[in-house]
């Protein structure tokens, strides 16, 4: 075990965890942060899909010890009150079915949003090509995308 020191969503954080513990593990069970859902533990649904440093991972395999010094954004963090743009589009075209994966998939699609603003429908699909949906639901994700697109603030 060892202290760990994070910072989750604008906020430090220390757990007494070992080092290899999967950060997906600290935020749902020492964090109580419930947002970030495990599917397959192997990093390939990306149900547990969250930003370091603005990039997406796949918590189930990123080891908390590699988090140390970074900035960890969760489903929680995105937005306080919903007002992200994947988040108001989500909500607008009414995406999730069953919505066990959501979490995941708005966590990627603001992630290309943040490095790309007007991505193509090829472009969405590549970032998108690692969050799997049970449900089906790629055709609504994709559209709520492109809403997304539009509800961003304009420089």
């Amino acid at each position: 075990m060892a202290l760990i020191n994070l910072l989750i969503n604008h906020q430090n954080h220390s757990v007494n965890v070992a080092p290899d513990t999967p950060l997906l593990w600290v935020l749902r069970d020492e964090l109580n942060l419930k947002g970030t859902k495990f599917g397959c533990g192997q990093g390939l649904c990306g149900a547990c899909t969250v930003h370091v440093n603005e990039k997406v991972i796949r918590s189930c395999v990123f080891p908390v010890s590699a988090a140390v010094g970074m900035t960890i954004t969760t489903i929680e963090g995105l937005s306080t009150d919903g007002s992200h743009p994947v988040q108001q589009a989500w909500m607008e075209i009414d995406v999730p079915q069953c919505g066990y994966c959501q979490a995941g998939q708005i966590m990627a699609a603001a992630a290309l949003l943040a490095e790309k603003k007007t991505p193509t429908d090829k472009e969405i699909d590549q970032a998108m090509t690692g969050n799997l949906c049970r449900c089906g639901t790629y055709v609504r994700i994709r559209k709520a995308i492109h809403v997304a697109i539009s509800k961003q603030e304009r420089p």
